[in-house]
């Protein structure tokens, strides 16, 4: 119940100064998210990778309000993918990018961001890795689809997300796992609308396993974004039935959480990617971790209480 409050304070100004400000707060984003720039987690990776997993790089940061700081954006991952370049780790590490970072939200945003987020995907192309077009809120996600559809034109292995919870969805993951598309889905982590999404749990993870299901039958590449234990055995299940074999999905889970399921999974010989975010802007992406799952928040609320 909590959930839809937390997804509201995340868009608060006033919320964010006072979390930020809080004294605990670093500590607790901390787990979520391992550093403020580039060269913070350039050790994160190496350990990571190391360890044989996999990753997925998100540069925290959406609610941008000028161009300016949506070609920032851009300049981040560059800076970003060259130091991957000088790491050899290839498909290894992956991007994850939200459109609305790149002026999705700005006027001409549809066509600022995919001005902005092809170069990206072009550098990513060029050291062996690629880019994963990240779903935001349901407004946004004809601009997010229409821009993937021209990216993958030229590289189709750019991958997208979808989002559980949305009625649309169903049929959109029938459209791109026929054209062979990498998708990542996800339950879903923005205050919808009961007009387009469903609010009840129960509703959320049937459509999660009917959707996947879909995935694993088609064309595509299905990336299966969840911490549940049930819908992991279920994707494995659903995997063993459709044939694919271990190399022809993979499981995505968040840095900080469930760590010891990552390296599981990979022993196992999954493909096991850690989604891993970083930055300053971090308040939106750790709000967001705070309202998908009630230990997130325990955790956060017994960190501040202990710290007077």
């Amino acid at each position: 119940m909590l959930g839809p409050v937390i997804l509201a304070a995340s868009r608060s100004d006033r919320m964010r100064r006072l979390i930020s400000a809080a004294p605990v707060t670093k500590q607790v984003v901390d787990r979520f998210i391992p550093g403020e720039t580039v060269d913070h987690v350039v050790p994160i990776i190496e350990e990571l990778t190391g360890r044989g997993l996999e990753l997925t790089m998100d540069v925290v940061g959406e609610d941008i309000t000028t161009p300016e700081q949506a070609t920032a954006a851009r300049d981040a991952y560059l800076l970003l993918i060259d130091r991957l370049k000088d790491l050899e780790l290839g498909p290894k590490v992956e991007m994850s990018v939200k459109l609305s970072m790149f002026g999705q939200s700005l006027p001409g945003g549809h066509e600022l961001a995919l001005a902005n987020v092809r170069p990206v995907v072009e550098a990513a192309a060029a050291i062996g890795t690629t880019v994963t077009l990240d779903a935001e809120d349901h407004t946004t996600l004809d601009s997010m689809f229409a821009i993937h559809e021209e990216l993958r034109k030229d590289f189709p292995q750019t991958g997208c997300v979808i989002q559980a919870y949305l009625f649309r969805t169903e049929a959109d993951a029938r459209r791109l796992a026929a054209c062979g598309s990498r998708v990542r889905l996800v339950k879903g982590a923005y205050k919808e609308p009961a007009e387009v999404a469903y609010q009840n749990k129960h509703e959320i993870d049937k459509a999660y396993v009917r959707i996947l299901r879909t995935l694993m039958e088609g064309d595509g590449y299905p990336m299966v974004g969840s911490h549940d234990p049930r819908l992991i055995s279920i994707a494995q299940e659903l995997a063993r039935g459709a044939g694919r074999k271990l190399d022809e999905y993979e499981f995505q889970m968040l840095y900080g959480i469930r760590s010891d399921e990552h390296l599981r999974l990979a022993a196992e010989g999954h493909r096991m990617r850690v989604y891993t975010a970083y930055g300053t802007d971090w308040y939106g992406y750790f709000m967001r971790r705070l309202a998908e799952k009630p230990a997130n928040l325990r955790f956060f609320v017994r960190s501040m209480v202990s710290k007077g």
